[in-house]
């Protein structure tokens, strides 16, 4: 063994048996069990040993300054999907990704068996455009296999100069084959949140993440659709499909909208400022009326915080497929090399103390997305009583009521091929929207 290399782990046992005497003098302060002083030695030994290894006998050299990053990363990838270290080139970028624009996809990540998996795809972006959906699986980043890549290392290839061009390979469940996406990247700036009346009466309101904004312009949009209805709405669809998450505080704004008083959600960790609590404040921009929550496995996070609140507190249907199941929070701390370190620091729960951490929120209405396909013989094959060869006559009919009845029949077909193509363009929207024409009948009644 070489004596720089002796010198090396002199070091970093001095460190080590610095810190476990100091956690020692802590501990005993604190008056904690014997059990839980001092650091395992058996584990410092063998991660010396191992060091000692791989700098002798690896087939290439590697510096120091490598290995023991390395080992930083992973000491905090062996936690969770979403603790990770950031050196201090990861760091601006990720600064650059969550305070401005940027040359990108519109794909929320993670990893999963050392794959880059897609969360979800953000509304109007490249990825959202190409097809990519949540729950793809991305192997191949043009060439290169992301097998033994960092989630930062995939992120960085990801990015790049607007009009560029990646190709990703993608393995999706249900398909038979790798799929190829080509995507050219372009300057990802999203808008929160949309709207449009659905038909009289009746909005959708979208929103695609959560930003610091997200309430204000939620109460903004639903201010515009109640002056395009020219009047108040009688039930509104709320849609986080796909929504990735966000802003913590954004998604508790956006339950408050909607719920007058109570708990919104709250976060436990280990740590005293890591607790928070959200509850809500006297108002109900819908004043009571019907509201229908769509979600899907693409909703995590901030998403989940919503569609539980208004759950547990009885002000919306939640209707889909189960979300995504984050319920975790995490930090972002500095660290004096320039770097970072994101760290999981709480669980975050629902108003009747639920966790969503892997298990995610299952909707009231169980509602996969289907592929509805327009038939336009669909009308003229129908048969009516009237229809039928040798049918009697209505006595109670002139021959004006007859002519006004085929004419309100030929209208209702025309309505009813409309409803038909909304069915086939997005079913879960179109059962949401029967479902608040259900519930404002009943709301009558």
């Amino acid at each position: 063994m070489s004596k720089q290399y002796k010198t090396f782990l002199v070091l970093v046992f001095g460190i080590f048996v610095g810190v476990s005497v100091s956690l020692t003098s802590s501990v005993l302060a604190e008056k904690k069990s014997e059990a839980s002083a001092g650091l395992p030695l058996n584990e410092l030994r063998n991660f010396s040993d191992i060091f000692a290894r791989v700098k002798t006998d690896y087939v290439e050299d590697v510096d120091d300054k490598t290995l023991l990053e390395n080992a930083i990363r992973g000491m905090l990838s062996g936690l969770d999907p979403h603790s990770t270290y950031l050196n201090s080139d990861e760091y601006k970028e990720l600064k650059i990704g969550t305070t401005g624009k940027f040359g990108g996809l519109g794909i929320q990540v993670g990893m999963e068996d050392g794959f880059v998996k897609v969360i979800s795809p953000i509304d109007d972006t490249p990825a959202f455009r190409a097809g990519l959906e949540s729950g793809d699986l991305i192997i191949r980043l043009d060439d290169k296999s992301v097998k033994g890549m960092t989630l930062n290392d995939a992120v960085k290839i990801m990015r790049g100069d607007p009009g560029t061009d990646i190709k990703l390979t993608v393995i999706r469940e249900g398909a038979d084959k790798p799929l190829p996406f080509t995507v050219t990247r372009d300057i990802i700036s999203v808008k929160s949140v949309k709207s449009r009346i659905l038909e009289p009466d009746y909005g959708y309101i979208r929103i695609s993440n959560f930003q610091s904004k997200t309430a204000r312009d939620l109460v903004s949009e639903l201010s515009n659709l109640k002056k395009e209805n020219k009047s108040e709405l009688k039930g509104l669809v709320l849609d986080l499909r796909n929504n990735p998450g966000g802003v913590l505080s954004a998604a508790a704004d956006v339950s408050d909208a909607f719920i007058n008083d109570g708990k919104l959600v709250y976060t436990q960790g280990r740590i005293a400022n890591s607790a928070f609590e959200f509850n809500a404040k006297p108002g109900d921009i819908m004043n009571g009326a019907p509201v229908v929550v769509l979600i899907n496995g693409g909703s995590a996070s901030a998403s989940e915080i919503v569609a539980g609140a208004l759950q547990d507190h009885s002000r919306a249907v939640i209707m889909g497929s189960k979300s995504f199941g984050k319920g975790s929070v995490q930090t972002i701390q500095e660290l004096r090399s320039g770097g970072a370190v994101k760290i999981t620091t709480a669980r975050y729960f629902t108003p009747k103390g639920r966790s969503i951490q892997g298990e995610g929120i299952t909707p009231d209405i169980i509602l996969e997305s289907y592929e509805i396909k327009d038939s336009k013989d669909e009308a003229s094959l129908r048969i009516k009583e009237s229809d039928l060869t040798g049918s009697i006559s209505n006595p109670t009919k002139s021959q004006e009521a007859i002519k006004k009845a085929e004419a309100e029949g030929k209208k209702d077909e025309k309505e009813d091929k409309k409803a038909h193509i909304k069915a086939s363009e997005d079913f879960q929207l179109y059962e949401a929207l029967l479902l608040l024409k259900g519930l404002n009948i009943l709301s009558k009644s």
